[in-house]
Protein backbone atom coordinates (compact mmCIF):
# COMPACT_ATOMS: atom_id res chain seq x y z
CA UNK A 1 0.00 0.00 0.00
CA UNK A 2 1.80 3.08 -0.82
CA UNK A 3 1.96 6.24 1.79
CA UNK A 4 -0.57 7.97 0.13
CA UNK A 5 -3.30 5.62 0.24
CA UNK A 6 -2.17 4.81 3.68
CA UNK A 7 -2.48 8.07 5.44
CA UNK A 8 -6.37 8.54 3.76
CA UNK A 9 -8.73 9.25 6.76
CA UNK A 10 -12.71 10.38 6.84
CA UNK A 11 -13.41 12.61 10.00
CA UNK A 12 -15.21 15.52 11.22
CA UNK A 13 -13.02 18.44 12.02
CA UNK A 14 -13.69 22.15 13.09
CA UNK A 15 -13.59 25.42 11.46
CA UNK A 16 -11.61 27.74 12.98
CA UNK A 17 -12.71 30.63 11.27
CA UNK A 18 -13.88 32.02 7.54
CA UNK A 19 -13.18 35.30 6.18
CA UNK A 20 -13.43 36.96 2.86
CA UNK A 21 -10.22 37.61 1.17
CA UNK A 22 -11.24 39.34 -2.19
CA UNK A 23 -14.45 39.87 -4.11
CA UNK A 24 -16.40 36.95 -3.91
CA UNK A 25 -13.72 34.67 -2.80
CA UNK A 26 -13.83 33.13 1.07
CA UNK A 27 -10.89 31.20 3.15
CA UNK A 28 -12.61 28.85 5.20
CA UNK A 29 -9.59 27.27 7.85
CA UNK A 30 -10.02 23.81 9.33
CA UNK A 31 -8.55 22.08 12.12
CA UNK A 32 -6.93 18.92 12.00
CA UNK A 33 -3.85 17.37 13.45
CA UNK A 34 -3.65 14.50 10.76
CA UNK A 35 -4.12 16.67 7.71
CA UNK A 36 -1.49 19.01 8.64
CA UNK A 37 1.28 16.03 9.49
CA UNK A 38 0.25 13.92 5.70
CA UNK A 39 -0.62 16.43 3.43
CA UNK A 40 1.64 18.07 0.74
CA UNK A 41 1.64 20.21 -1.56
CA UNK A 42 -0.59 19.38 -4.44
CA UNK A 43 -2.57 17.34 -2.91
CA UNK A 44 -6.22 17.83 -1.68
CA UNK A 45 -9.29 17.29 0.10
CA UNK A 46 -12.63 16.10 -0.48
CA UNK A 47 -15.56 18.14 1.66
CA UNK A 48 -19.09 17.08 2.04
CA UNK A 49 -20.46 20.61 2.09
CA UNK A 50 -23.62 20.40 3.71
CA UNK A 51 -25.12 18.73 6.78
CA UNK A 52 -27.49 16.15 5.43
CA UNK A 53 -27.68 14.41 2.21
CA UNK A 54 -27.62 17.18 -0.17
CA UNK A 55 -25.66 17.94 -2.06
CA UNK A 56 -24.87 14.37 -2.48
CA UNK A 57 -21.31 14.15 -4.24
CA UNK A 58 -18.29 15.75 -2.33
CA UNK A 59 -16.17 18.60 -3.67
CA UNK A 60 -12.62 18.74 -3.96
CA UNK A 61 -10.28 21.44 -2.59
CA UNK A 62 -6.88 22.06 -3.25
CA UNK A 63 -4.90 22.81 0.45
CA UNK A 64 -3.97 26.17 0.01
CA UNK A 65 -1.63 26.59 3.29
CA UNK A 66 -0.82 24.52 6.39
CA UNK A 67 -0.01 26.49 9.67
CA UNK A 68 0.68 24.27 12.75
CA UNK A 69 -2.18 21.93 12.89
CA UNK A 70 -4.60 24.05 10.28
CA UNK A 71 -5.12 24.43 6.76
CA UNK A 72 -7.15 26.63 4.29
CA UNK A 73 -9.21 26.05 1.96
CA UNK A 74 -9.67 29.14 -0.60
CA UNK A 75 -12.44 29.37 -2.91
CA UNK A 76 -15.38 30.90 -4.56
CA UNK A 77 -18.97 30.27 -4.73
CA UNK A 78 -20.12 28.60 -7.74
CA UNK A 79 -23.26 26.41 -6.48
CA UNK A 80 -24.78 24.93 -3.70
CA UNK A 81 -22.17 22.99 -2.34
CA UNK A 82 -19.20 25.96 -2.14
CA UNK A 83 -21.97 27.71 -0.83
CA UNK A 84 -22.82 25.76 2.28
CA UNK A 85 -18.94 25.71 2.84
CA UNK A 86 -18.47 29.63 2.93
CA UNK A 87 -21.41 29.89 5.71
CA UNK A 88 -19.91 27.79 7.97
CA UNK A 89 -18.95 29.23 11.43
CA UNK A 90 -16.40 29.04 13.85
CA UNK A 91 -17.20 25.49 15.61
CA UNK A 92 -19.01 23.83 12.84
CA UNK A 93 -17.79 20.40 12.28
CA UNK A 94 -16.79 19.59 8.42
CA UNK A 95 -17.00 16.00 7.15
CA UNK A 96 -13.49 15.56 5.21
CA UNK A 97 -11.52 12.88 3.60
CA UNK A 98 -7.96 13.41 2.64
CA UNK A 99 -5.27 13.78 2.23
CA UNK A 100 -5.54 12.75 -1.62
CA UNK A 101 -4.14 12.50 -4.63
CA UNK A 102 -0.14 13.00 -5.48
CA UNK A 103 1.98 15.93 -4.40
CA UNK A 104 3.80 18.18 -6.70
CA UNK A 105 7.53 16.60 -7.22
CA UNK A 106 9.83 19.65 -5.65
CA UNK A 107 13.17 17.26 -5.55
CA UNK A 108 15.41 18.02 -8.61
CA UNK A 109 18.58 19.70 -10.21
CA UNK A 110 16.87 23.25 -10.74
CA UNK A 111 18.07 26.63 -9.21
CA UNK A 112 14.57 28.46 -9.73
CA UNK A 113 11.02 27.47 -9.46
CA UNK A 114 7.91 29.26 -11.40
CA UNK A 115 5.08 29.09 -10.06
CA UNK A 116 2.28 30.11 -12.00
CA UNK A 117 -1.18 30.20 -11.42
CA UNK A 118 -4.36 31.15 -12.85
CA UNK A 119 -7.34 32.51 -10.67
CA UNK A 120 -8.38 30.58 -8.02
CA UNK A 121 -6.97 27.55 -10.09
CA UNK A 122 -3.83 28.73 -7.93
CA UNK A 123 -4.76 28.12 -4.61
CA UNK A 124 -2.15 25.47 -4.17
CA UNK A 125 0.82 27.51 -4.37
CA UNK A 126 0.69 28.95 -1.08
CA UNK A 127 1.29 25.57 0.60
CA UNK A 128 3.91 24.95 -2.46
CA UNK A 129 6.03 27.86 -1.85
CA UNK A 130 6.39 27.15 1.74
CA UNK A 131 7.88 24.05 1.04
CA UNK A 132 9.91 25.49 -1.47
CA UNK A 133 11.36 27.86 0.31
CA UNK A 134 12.46 24.81 3.19
CA UNK A 135 13.86 23.78 -0.06
CA UNK A 136 16.46 26.87 -0.85
CA UNK A 137 15.08 27.18 -3.80
CA UNK A 138 14.37 30.49 -5.53
CA UNK A 139 11.17 31.35 -6.84
CA UNK A 140 8.95 33.08 -9.37
CA UNK A 141 5.50 33.29 -8.86
CA UNK A 142 3.34 34.17 -12.42
CA UNK A 143 -0.56 35.33 -10.78
CA UNK A 144 -3.08 35.93 -13.20
CA UNK A 145 -6.35 37.21 -13.02
CA UNK A 146 -9.52 38.38 -15.19
CA UNK A 147 -9.36 42.03 -13.04
CA UNK A 148 -7.27 43.09 -10.04
CA UNK A 149 -10.41 42.66 -7.56
CA UNK A 150 -10.25 38.85 -8.24
CA UNK A 151 -6.16 38.53 -7.13
CA UNK A 152 -5.15 36.80 -4.19
CA UNK A 153 -1.67 37.07 -3.56
CA UNK A 154 -1.54 36.03 -0.13
CA UNK A 155 1.49 33.93 1.19
CA UNK A 156 3.48 34.19 -2.45
CA UNK A 157 6.88 35.43 -3.29
CA UNK A 158 8.14 37.17 -6.21
CA UNK A 159 5.12 38.14 -7.64
CA UNK A 160 4.37 38.79 -11.16
CA UNK A 161 1.12 39.89 -11.81
CA UNK A 162 -1.44 39.78 -15.02
CA UNK A 163 -4.65 40.94 -15.15
CA UNK A 164 -7.02 40.16 -18.61
CA UNK A 165 -8.51 43.59 -18.51
CA UNK A 166 -4.90 45.72 -17.46
CA UNK A 167 -6.54 46.91 -14.37
CA UNK A 168 -2.77 45.59 -12.41
CA UNK A 169 0.13 44.50 -13.43
CA UNK A 170 0.99 43.04 -17.27
CA UNK A 171 -2.08 43.52 -19.65
CA UNK A 172 -2.77 39.98 -20.75
CA UNK A 173 -2.76 36.35 -19.99
CA UNK A 174 -0.51 35.02 -16.83
CA UNK A 175 1.30 32.34 -19.71
CA UNK A 176 1.97 35.54 -21.50
CA UNK A 177 3.65 37.43 -18.86
CA UNK A 178 5.77 33.86 -18.29
CA UNK A 179 6.80 33.90 -21.75
CA UNK A 180 7.76 37.64 -21.65
CA UNK A 181 9.83 37.07 -19.07
CA UNK A 182 12.07 33.95 -20.46
CA UNK A 183 12.54 36.18 -22.98
CA UNK A 184 14.05 38.91 -21.42
CA UNK A 185 16.13 37.09 -18.22
CA UNK A 186 18.94 34.66 -18.68
CA UNK A 187 18.00 30.78 -18.75
CA UNK A 188 19.28 29.18 -15.42
CA UNK A 189 17.89 25.44 -14.26
CA UNK A 190 14.16 26.27 -14.14
CA UNK A 191 11.22 23.61 -13.33
CA UNK A 192 7.60 25.18 -13.97
CA UNK A 193 4.85 24.17 -11.49
CA UNK A 194 0.66 25.04 -12.68
CA UNK A 195 -2.53 25.05 -11.89
CA UNK A 196 -5.32 26.84 -13.18
CA UNK A 197 -7.92 25.85 -15.73
CA UNK A 198 -7.15 23.30 -18.74
CA UNK A 199 -7.15 26.34 -21.42
CA UNK A 200 -4.08 27.92 -19.44
CA UNK A 201 -2.41 24.78 -17.92
CA UNK A 202 -1.89 23.66 -21.90
CA UNK A 203 -0.62 27.20 -22.89
CA UNK A 204 1.54 26.48 -20.27
CA UNK A 205 2.85 22.87 -21.37
CA UNK A 206 3.06 24.47 -24.79
CA UNK A 207 5.60 27.34 -23.41
CA UNK A 208 7.32 24.66 -21.39
CA UNK A 209 8.10 21.91 -24.05
CA UNK A 210 9.53 25.06 -26.41
CA UNK A 211 11.46 26.76 -23.79
CA UNK A 212 12.99 23.01 -22.78
CA UNK A 213 11.69 23.20 -19.16
CA UNK A 214 10.53 20.64 -17.06
CA UNK A 215 6.86 21.31 -15.98
CA UNK A 216 4.54 20.01 -13.93
CA UNK A 217 1.00 20.51 -13.46
CA UNK A 218 -2.04 20.07 -11.13
CA UNK A 219 -5.36 19.65 -13.11
CA UNK A 220 -8.89 20.35 -11.89
CA UNK A 221 -11.67 17.63 -12.35
CA UNK A 222 -14.90 16.05 -11.03
CA UNK A 223 -13.30 14.28 -8.27
CA UNK A 224 -16.45 12.88 -6.62
CA UNK A 225 -15.46 10.03 -4.90
CA UNK A 226 -10.99 10.88 -4.34
CA UNK A 227 -10.69 7.58 -4.72
CA UNK A 228 -11.15 6.28 -8.66
CA UNK A 229 -14.42 4.91 -7.95
CA UNK A 230 -16.72 6.98 -9.75
CA UNK A 231 -13.89 7.08 -12.36
CA UNK A 232 -15.56 10.30 -13.51
CA UNK A 233 -11.99 12.36 -13.95
CA UNK A 234 -10.09 10.87 -16.43
CA UNK A 235 -7.06 12.20 -18.35
CA UNK A 236 -5.72 11.32 -21.81
CA UNK A 237 -2.29 9.96 -21.56
CA UNK A 238 0.23 10.42 -23.91
CA UNK A 239 2.44 7.30 -23.32
CA UNK A 240 1.00 4.78 -24.41
CA UNK A 241 0.53 1.83 -21.72
CA UNK A 242 -2.91 3.14 -21.29
CA UNK A 243 -5.16 5.73 -22.76
CA UNK A 244 -6.73 7.31 -19.45
CA UNK A 245 -5.17 8.05 -16.18
CA UNK A 246 -7.97 9.55 -13.06
CA UNK A 247 -7.24 12.92 -11.98
CA UNK A 248 -7.95 12.01 -8.49
CA UNK A 249 -5.63 9.12 -7.75
CA UNK A 250 -2.95 9.01 -10.25
CA UNK A 251 -2.94 13.09 -10.28
CA UNK A 252 -3.85 15.85 -9.57
CA UNK A 253 -0.23 16.68 -10.37
CA UNK A 254 1.33 15.22 -14.15
CA UNK A 255 4.17 15.79 -15.47
CA UNK A 256 3.27 18.03 -18.95
CA UNK A 257 4.63 15.35 -21.50
CA UNK A 258 2.43 12.75 -19.47
CA UNK A 259 -1.40 14.05 -20.50
CA UNK A 260 -3.10 15.50 -23.20
CA UNK A 261 -5.02 18.78 -22.47
CA UNK A 262 -7.87 19.69 -24.75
Amino acid sequence: MSESVRHIEQALIPVVDRSVIAEGIFVVRLRSQHLTKYASPGQFINVRCGDGCLPLLRRPFSISRVEGDVLELVFNVVGQGTRMLASRKRGDLVDVLGPLGIPFNISGNYEAALLVGGGLGAAPLPFLTDRLLREKKRIHTFLGARSANQLTGRFLVGLHISTDDGSKGFHGTVVDALKKYLSENKPEKMKIFGCGPTRMLKALAEVADSEGIGCELSLEGDMACGMGICQGCPVERTDGKKKYSLVCVEGPTFNSHEIVLR
